[in-house]
């Protein structure tokens, strides 16, 4: 564990063992040929690459890219940021890095059920469940978008595919941060300025993929052959693209949505194995959605029947369809600002690149804009040679009294040889706009939009505030000037009815050009019985805000979170898991409401209700809960990943200010071990462990019996990551529900319950301690937290190893070793040792002093490994002892870690 600071790399944790005595030997010619290696060959090229952060997070892309593969020829790889050594394991008892070995072959092995032959892990920590992406970034560290970057230069993909880069509600951080950094290397990868070393030091040339999508959309389709072109989009803006997932394999014979779930079942240290199958009839399946960042290519207009076919993600990048222009041709649009006014006019270019080996012809361009919106300018792009480019700009000018909000402005290609459409998205608003004041992550994201140049990546999730029910809260509207004069006006909130505002309207004054000012409402809840939590949703509003030029409006929501009132107890309640007379004076909450995962069939399958007291500095809890099957008794030395079987969670947030787990506290209590008592820990918070280890003092009692449990627990306050605010506490009380034996849990209730709620301490409930006053030397500011900072290094794992010299690439995304610093091994002969299965010498040809990673392998796997240091250049040999006998066709694989930096993998058949 280590502190959480700036970003820096994920450490690294070898698997195998001490270092290796050798013998140094002088520098002989090659004793035998090796099979392959990552020196002075052509790295692999891909069509497609797929940027995830844990294994299983591509695993809703297989049918379309086993499809892309079979009927085109698509070759697509995956990048895997980290192996998710931070998940559970509902197959066996490894953790950290031996969980991510585990889950990298499980990984390898699903994706090869769409014919996707080559995963790129990239090292980095998986840490813990977060909805924070600035988090994971902080993690990560500085130098993943440098890899990401590194292999897309290197593997050269036309189309890349990533995850919701936004912080839409329960979206994990982990997925945010991977699809920033796939959405930042689609433009770093083609920018010469981008990480100038890897041009200038490593011969890697500048790449600008084709096209960049998101996986999934917004909005609704039918099922069936027509799903793509029944889908209406959320924000008609956008353009989404679907592949149905009912289209037969012809080598398989099956449907490709079945081909994805049998490849999803092999996830099953993640509780996949068990996944029903997806229905027969493939009229009831509909389509893998891609919603599209950005091209360089033509691509198929929206509302079109190009734009409905299977190979609408391909169109322009790598299939051509008839009538539109070759393979190769660039196709652009810019417009002068994202941000357009109603009656003033902006500019937009067209440019075209003819391909490098084929000329278009005279050329044309032609802009489409919404109804009633003028254009003036030539389209003309004269002759275009191969290679040649021209370009076209246009004046648009919107009416004054346009309707305002996202819309397209499109251009079309006319040349000899095909034509081509192309689009961007402009938000069309008065010169004065007001919303609702973000959350942090959503503040955070915008900015990122703007830093990256994606401003049609914003404004995809609905803006969204907490409040206690019956409490009040400040509301800030944001009001931004984005006109070039002083503006002046007014503010007006139309809330939903059981809410009020101090003020129904206020003004602004003298806001400069490009400048924000924070209007502050006081919004309370004045109806406390309107429903809480995800069973109430989001209460929208409208928020209108006026300037001389106009009116803007925005819907953004209010969300209640549950408040209770802890009171003092007379007396310190007895930790036995019985709830005593008199011992818990407050109300029972209720944490029966579903968050994630299957409904209660019943009360009796699960429900529950929990109190809180405090005395002294602690506080107690005695949680109900009515569960008639037990899950898996799992050990007490597994107390971990409580959300495997039954367990109760209790989260605390001193402050009730936290933006992410990192500065809370969250302590989670199994009911019943295989020894019988009950365990504790904390999980993804400030520190997590054993609980007697990160919570001393903490005491934990439970009484078990048919069909109900009871868990009892004392927190001493001094163990939360600051001192608690006794007039806002956030808290909440969650209870995991498993009815099975295979490690896996169905069920997810709760009293503050929306999804992805156990990392979202912004969506916790609230509670308050009259009476109650921290000691006054306790700080308020939480101290940094410890994060898991160990990840299985690609050196350690022979997979990795076998792919690098398969595609001729480093492992990681790193940089290749110099050739002056390489080694590679260039012998390996069976030896008989004392045992039946004895060894392998093996012989080690290097330039220069490093560490070799060396595993001898078989059909069945790994049979023998050992970890080496090579103290100088020169031949090395040492042997490899067995823990079994190798099967013919043995190799021995070797990943080479020189003391200057950089990787290389070599391999050689076993003599």
């Amino acid at each position: 564990m280590r502190a959480a600071g700036p970003p820096r790399t994920a450490g690294r944790l070898a698997l195998l063992g001490a270092v290796a005595a050798l013998t140094l030997l002088p520098a002989t010619p090659s004793l035998a040929t090796p099979l392959t290696g990552t020196a002075a060959k052509e790295p692999v090229d891909l069509d497609a690459l797929f940027v995830g952060a844990h294994p299983d997070d591509e695993a809703f892309t297989l049918s379309t890219l086993g499809q892309w593969k079979e009927e085109h020829g698509v070759r697509a790889g995956v990048v895997t940021v980290t192996r998710g050594e931070g998940g559970g394991n509902a197959v066996g008892p490894e953790e950290g890095p031996a969980l991510g070995l585990l889950r990298e072959s499980e990984e390898r092995t699903a994706v090869a059920n769409a014919s996707v032959g080559e995963v790129f892990n990239l090292d980095d920590v998986d840490f813990y469940y977060t909805v924070s992406a600035p988090l994971t970034d902080q993690v990560w560290g500085g130098d993943t978008l440098a890899k990401v970057v590194r292999l897309v230069r290197q593997t050269r993909p036309e189309i890349m595919l990533t995850m919701d880069p936004a912080p839409t509600p329960g979206n994990h951080g982990n997925h945010q941060e991977a699809a920033r950094l796939a959405v930042e290397a689609f433009y770093a990868a083609a920018d010469p300025k981008a990480f100038p070393e890897q041009i200038r030091d490593e011969g890697l040339r500048p790449f600008a993929p084709a096209r960049l999508l998101t996986g999934g959309a917004r909005g609704t389709s039918a099922v069936g052959q027509d799903c793509a072109a029944t889908f209406r989009p959320a924000y008609p803006a956008q353009n989404v693209f679907g592949v149905w997932s009912g289209r037969a394999s012809a080598e398989r014979g099956r449907t490709w949505a079945a081909v994805e779930r049998d490849a999803q079942r092999v996830y099953a240290s993640q509780g996949w194995a068990g996944f029903p199958d997806v229905p027969a009839d493939p009229a009831q399946l509909g389509c893998d959605f891609f919603t599209q960042v950005d091209a360089r290519v033509p691509f198929p207009a929206p509302g079109t029947a190009a734009a409905a076919s299977p190979t609408a993600v391909l169109d322009g990048a790598l299939t051509r369809p008839a009538g539109t222009a070759p393979l190769g041709t660039r196709f652009g649009l810019r417009t002068s600002a994202f941000d357009v006014r109603p009656g003033a006019p902006f500019k937009v270019e067209v440019s075209v690149t003819a391909p490098p080996r084929e000329p278009l012809g005279r050329s044309a361009a032609a802009l489409r804009v919404p109804a009633g919106w003028k254009v003036t300018g030539s389209g003309g792009l004269g002759r275009l040679g191969a290679g040649r480019s021209g370009s076209a700009t246009f004046t648009v000018t919107p009416p004054a009294q346009a309707e305002p909000g996202r819309a397209r402005v499109a251009a079309t290609l006319i040349t000899e040889r095909g034509g081509g459409y192309t689009d961007r998205q402009v938000e069309l608003s008065p010169s004065v706009r007001g919303e609702q004041q973000p959350l942090p992550q959503v503040a955070q994201y915008r900015e990122w939009t703007g830093e990256v140049g994606v401003p049609q990546l914003d404004g995809l999730v609905t803006p969204v505030l907490t409040l206690p029910s019956g409490g009040s809260r400040q509301v800030g509207v944001v009001v931004t000037n984005v006109s070039g004069a002083t503006k002046s006006g007014a503010v007006r909130l139309d809330l939903p009815a059981g809410f009020t505002a101090d003020r129904a309207e206020a003004p602004y004054s003298g806001l400069a050009a490009g400048e924000s000012a924070t209007v502050p409402f006081t919004v309370t809840n004045s109806d406390p019985a309107l429903k809480t939590s995800n069973e109430g949703g989001d209460y929208a509003y409208t928020i209108t805000t006026t300037s001389e030029d106009g009116t803007a409006t925005s819907r953004p929501a209010l969300e209640l979170v549950p408040a209770a009132t802890v009171p003092r107890a007379a007396s310190a309640p007895a930790v036995d898991g019985v709830e005593g007379d008199g011992e818990y004076a407050g109300a029972a909450l209720n944490i029966s409401r579903l968050w994630e995962g299957t409904a209660c069939s019943s009360a009796a399958d699960c429900s529950g209700t929990a109190k809180i007291g405090w005395h002294d500095d602690t506080l107690y809890l005695v949680v109900h809960v009515k569960d008639d099957v037990l899950g898996t008794r799992l050990a007490a030395s597994d107390c971990k990943r409580h959300w495997r079987t039954d367990a109760v969670e209790v989260t605390l947030d001193p402050r009730g200010t936290s933006e992410n787990t990192s500065t809370t506290f969250k302590t989670a209590v199994l009911p019943v071990t295989a020894e019988g008592p009950p365990c504790f820990l904390r999980d993804a918070d400030n520190r997590q462990g054993p609980g007697e280890e990160t919570a001393p003092g903490m005491r934990v009692a439970s009484q078990v019996s048919a069909g109900a449990y009871t868990v009892e627990m004392s927190i001493p306050m001094e163990v939360l990551p600051g001192a608690v605010d006794p007039d806002h506490l956030g808290m909440n009380v969650l209870v995991y529900d498993s009815d099975t034996q295979d490690r896996t849990g169905q069920t997810r209730i709760g009293w503050s319950t929306w999804g992805g709620v156990q990392g979202d301490p912004y969506r916790w409930g609230v509670a308050s301690l009259p009476g109650y006053e921290p000691p006054a030397d306790r700080p308020t500011t939480p101290p940094d937290p410890e994060i898991p900072d160990t990840a299985l290094s690609s050196l350690d794992s022979p997979q990795s190893l076998e792919q690098a010299v398969r595609v001729h690439l480093p492992l990681a995304g790193g940089p290749a070793a110099k050739p002056s610093r390489g080694a590679e091994v260039v012998a390996a002969r069976s030896t008989t040792g004392g045992g039946t299965a004895g060894g392998v010498k093996v012989t080690l040809r290097a330039a220069a002093g490093g560490k070799a990673h060396l595993f001898a392998r078989d059909g069945r796997g790994t049979a023998g490994s050992r970890v080496v240091t090579v103290t100088r250049k020169g031949t090395t040999t040492v042997t490899v002892p067995l823990d079994r006998a190798l099967s013919p066709g043995a190799t021995v694989v070797a990943g080479w870690e020189p003391s200057g930096g950089g990787t290389a993998a070599s391999q050689v058949s076993v003599r």
